[in-house]
């Protein structure tokens, strides 16, 4: 063996000392200190506000990676480490309470000071685990209150159903059922907390509501005023549901999804009576494995006895034919990660999804089980369910807004009318995008009965943006958008808190087109009612019990996918 020479020695040496000092830079500083009143706090906080964008084990999607090892600064309080940032207390407090430009809303005027210090803190522990959810727990938290048999045989009210909207009143965990002719609020029921959706089975009878706390609530519109007739819990957090629709099989299933635990759930549709669990934890596009692969949206195909289920982490898209739940047969398509909403496109055969966090739409052809397209559009795209309508030089096309860009992206879609097949040349491109003010964009809406395409900005950090709507000409798609400020038609007074005008929703004969005026938990708020033809204003709905209104789903057009 040979002996080292001194100058080895030395190198070694030297090594050594570097690793030990760049173990000692590197070193994590400990999490600030929290009462154990302060983390529950932390924790509600991050289950209602946060989970949602950066997941719960807080690893990232369409907002960021939150996990310790880089919300911490080092040891010897440094906050840069080979490139990476970290980010520590004040500058968490700042990102929290003022927002980013990337999308995430100002905390500011919806939580204190001391709450946003707590956040701050909060996400610089360690991820809290919720706990797995199984069939029996399911079936232990099932509530059958009014069996079928027991239900009316006939519409017992003189209600137009087709034209309800079920309005979500999103911090009082409850939903509004207002009566689209009248504009008065028909019955206000206790849901889940922060109902995401609301689906309408295939008749046009029922109601499913899902929360985020992932309850699922089954309202039955035939009795004399709607009634809650079941209720399940699938979960801790979920975000979808939707029923089997396919010819034979109306109603006949439900389905649902959640973000935690990462699976979706197989349900009757009549009764909610749990039937079957499918887990959606496993490997990415990327071929990477994913603890944490949320369900996000979930919709019923009408050409096929399937539901097309789209997972959010993994950028895996499942078509689940339901012909056979005990012999589950699944087709994964591979598309893009961070899967989050998405809508039909005009012939109901290609379903779009964005990946948002990707800045990809993907197409999906249920007809032949595969990809389409995967097109790449501006930052951090959030269709809701888009907008369809026929484009002047490019015929067809679905829209989706941005939360990260300031653009409304128009996106050729394929036909199968021979009339179409000259703007074949154009399919599954970006074929105009519309200027937005800004990035913030949560909804785009139109009908086929309208000529605007109306387009909200809720998550911009300007006042004048965020409570206002931008209503396109599809007649000429070049003209400026008419803006219309709706927090001041609402005749509300200002309030320091914005109130984000969100979410536009038409009625049943696409004449009308209502808003969401979302204030604070404290604050009033309102639907505020346009004529689509004139833009004028037709109505507005307030009143004490209309607490933070948000999503608004229309009977008719939820049941047939219109928009």
């Amino acid at each position: 063996m040979r002996t080292p020479t001194l100058h080895q020695l030395a190198a070694a040496a030297a090594a050594l000392l570097a690793i030990g000092v760049q173990a000692q830079q590197s070193a994590p500083a400990a999490a600030p200190a929290m009462t154990a009143a302060e983390i529950e706090t932390g924790k509600k906080i991050y289950f209602e506000r946060c989970a949602g964008c950066h997941g719960v084990l807080r690893k990232g999607a369409t907002g960021k990676n939150l996990e310790p090892h880089w919300t911490k600064k080092l040891a010897d309080g440094s906050v840069q480490e080979g490139g990476t940032l970290k980010l520590g207390t004040p500058r968490l407090e700042k990102i929290i309470g003022l927002g980013t430009e990337g999308g995430m809303v100002n905390y500011d005027d919806i939580l204190t000071k001391e709450e946003i210090d707590i956040m701050a803190r909060y996400i610089q522990q360690k991820p809290d685990v919720p706990p797995e959810f199984s069939l029996k727990d399911m079936e232990a938290s099932w509530k059958l209150i009014i069996p079928v048999d027991q239900r009316p045989k006939s519409q017992q009210n003189k209600i137009n159903l087709k034209n309800v909207f079920a309005v979500t009143l999103r911090d009082s965990g409850e939903l509004a059922l207002i009566d689209g002719d009248t504009k008065l609020i028909w019955k206000i029921l206790k849901t889940g907390y922060a109902v995401h959706i609301s689906r309408l089975s295939a008749s046009g009878r029922y109601v499913y509501t899902v929360g985020r706390d992932g309850l699922v609530t089954l309202i039955d519109m035939w009795f004399a005023e709607p009634t809650t007739v079941a209720t399940i819990r699938m979960g801790s957090d979920a975000r979808s549901v939707d029923t089997s629709k396919f010819k034979g099989y109306e109603d006949k299933y439900l389905i649902g999804g959640t973000y935690w635990p990462p699976q979706y759930s197989i349900m009757e549709g009549d009764t909610l009576k749990p039937l079957k669990i499918v887990s959606t934890r496993g490997m990415t596009v990327d071929g990477e494995y994913h603890p944490e692969p949320r369900v996000a949206s979930i919709v019923s195909s009408q050409i096929k006895p399937e539901w097309v289920v789209n997972v959010k982490e993994t950028g895996q898209i499942l078509l689940v034919d339901y012909s056979d739940i005990k012999n589950l047969k699944t087709t994964t398509i591979e598309s893009a990660k961070f899967l989050h909403d998405g809508g039909w496109d005009a012939s109901k055969r290609y379903f779009m999804v964005a990946a948002n966090a990707s800045h990809k739409v993907a197409a999906v052809d249920t007809k032949t089980g595969k990809l389409a397209a995967l097109i790449d559009t501006a930052k951090i795209p959030h269709p809701g369910r888009g907008a369809n309508f026929k484009h002047p030089q490019f015929g067809p096309v679905w829209a989706t807004g941005h939360l990260g860009g300031a653009a409304v992206s128009l996106i050729s879609t394929a036909s199968d009318k021979p009339a179409d097949a000259k703007y074949k040349q154009h399919n599954w491109k970006v074929v105009q995008e519309l200027k937005m003010p800004g990035a913030g964009n949560l909804f785009v809406k139109t009908h086929p009965k309208s000529k605007n395409l109306w387009a909200d900005l809720p998550m911009n950090p300007e006042r004048e943006n965020a409570e206002s709507v931008y209503v396109y000409s599809l007649a000429d798609l070049n003209k400026t958008p008419v803006k219309l400020d709706v927090a001041k038609d609402s005749g509300l007074p200002q309030t320091k808190a914005l109130r984000r005008a969100v979410h536009p929703e038409y009625s049943q004969d696409g004449t009308e087109v209502w808003i969401s005026l979302w204030g604070g938990k404290t604050d009033q708020s309102a639907i505020v009612i346009y004529d689509d033809k004139t833009l004028k204003l037709k109505k507005v709905i307030t009143d004490p019990k209309m607490v933070t209104p948000t999503g608004k789903f229309n009977v008719w057009n939820t049941q047939h996918d219109i928009y």
